[in-house]
């Protein structure tokens, strides 16, 4: 079929149409920004914290020692007791040491006997030589006799009270209040006879216990100035409170005092070493643990962003902030402690600093967003 010439205008104009609306439909368009949420930084007091580790440590912990030979007679606690200073924990054969001191008695009475002769013949001689009947000879020796017997006493006396000491030592008792380790040695088992001392048992005190921590070369210098900007020295700090945290608490719920600070840095660390004294009476902590350490101090205006909103890559950590072209720009900052969910920026971020705390995975710096400001708690 041959189709009139206005039939073919009417197609061709037809087909040209087409294309232009199908030249429309396909022209691109760019997508709206992507939604992110933004929030200011909250402004308020925190109490800065100097964190640390550290581990506890028993403020006395001796061996019990045979200072004496002899047979273990006899022993008076269970192993792992608690035990007063001055309670009987071994007893060794006491009776060869009674019988010392018996026997340095008599010595002693003997001794003063002995001294009693010569200091009567030593004075008749003295008044003999003044009335010029006897000789200078007989004068000197009763002089003699009577300075030999005041050094056999005193030497009778020393052995005497050397066997109280002896006698004394077959009794072994807690040096402190503590708890006494098992037995290492046996009812009838010999002691003390060697040339290392034999060791009965270990005592140690728990109540009050140490917490050994250090600080670095860079804290101490930091605490230092601030110390120095108050006109105090560092033995200000001694008496400051100290709390201490064990592995599985999340809370410092133990609180001692500071009562120690090395007088110098340790060159191989480069740390300082510091103690805190903390109350145990229900013996909670033992020693030889871990713990975590922080010293509160003054509290402080701080900015705070909520913790998820921190990135991290080679260059430190950073936040990401929305500019008043709405422009995401990635912020370097120095970031402080935790307080609850919140984090402390020290350094590189303002009050007015709109920074991205929800969608950031959409939030690509130099491109923009459209951020919807919202509001975050204060941390408690």
């Amino acid at each position: 079929m041959v189709l009139a010439g206005s039939a073919r205008a009417t197609v061709l104009f037809g087909f040209v149409f087409a294309l232009a609306a199908c030249g429309e439909n396909n022209r691109y368009a760019a997508p709206p920004p992507p939604k992110v949420t933004v929030a200011v930084p909250i402004e308020q007091d925190v109490t800065r914290y100097f964190d640390a580790t550290g581990n506890t440590a028993a403020v006395n912990s001796v061996d019990l020692v045979a200072r004496v030979a002899g047979f273990v007679q006899a022993i008076n606690y269970n192993d792992g007791d608690l035990v007063k200073k001055g309670t009987s924990l071994f007893t060794i054969e006491p009776e060869p040491y009674r019988l010392k001191v018996q026997s340095g008695k008599a010595a002693i009475t003997s001794a003063e006997a002995t001294l009693k002769q010569a200091q009567a013949e030593y004075q008749r001689q003295a008044d003999l030589i003044t009335r010029q009947v006897s000789t200078q000879a007989n004068y000197d020796k009763a002089l003699a006799q009577r300075d030999s017997a005041q050094a056999d006493l005193q030497t009778a006396q020393a052995n005497e009270k050397q066997a109280e000491i002896d006698l004394g030592y077959t009794d072994v008792t807690a040096p402190f209040d503590g708890v006494v380790s098992a037995r290492k040695v046996s009812i009838g088992e010999y002691v003390g006879g060697g040339a290392r001392p034999t060791v009965l048992a270990t005592i140690v005190q728990l109540d009050p216990i140490w917490v050994n921590f250090s600080a670095s070369e860079r804290d101490v210098l930091q605490i230092r100035a601030t110390l120095a900007s108050r006109g105090e020295t560092s033995a200000a700090l001694l008496g400051f409170p100290v709390e201490v945290a064990l592995q599985t608490e999340t809370n410092y719920a133990h609180i001692g005092k500071l009562d120690y600070i090395a007088p110098t840095v340790n060159a191989s660390t480069g740390t300082l070493a510091a103690r805190a004294t903390l109350p145990n009476d229900n013996r909670f902590l033992l020693p030889g643990y871990f713990v975590r350490v922080r010293i509160p101090g003054k509290p402080r205006p701080a900015l705070l962003v909520p913790d998820i909103a921190l990135g991290s890559d080679q260059a430190g950590r950073y936040l990401l902030v929305v500019n008043q072209d709405n422009v995401v720009e990635q912020r370097k900052v120095e970031p402080g402690q935790l307080v609850g969910n919140l984090r402390v920026i020290d350094n590189g971020l303002t009050k007015d600093d709109r920074v991205v705390v929800g969608g950031i995975m959409r939030a690509i710096p130099g491109q923009k967003v459209d951020a919807e400001q919202v509001s975050v708690a204060a941390a408690n």
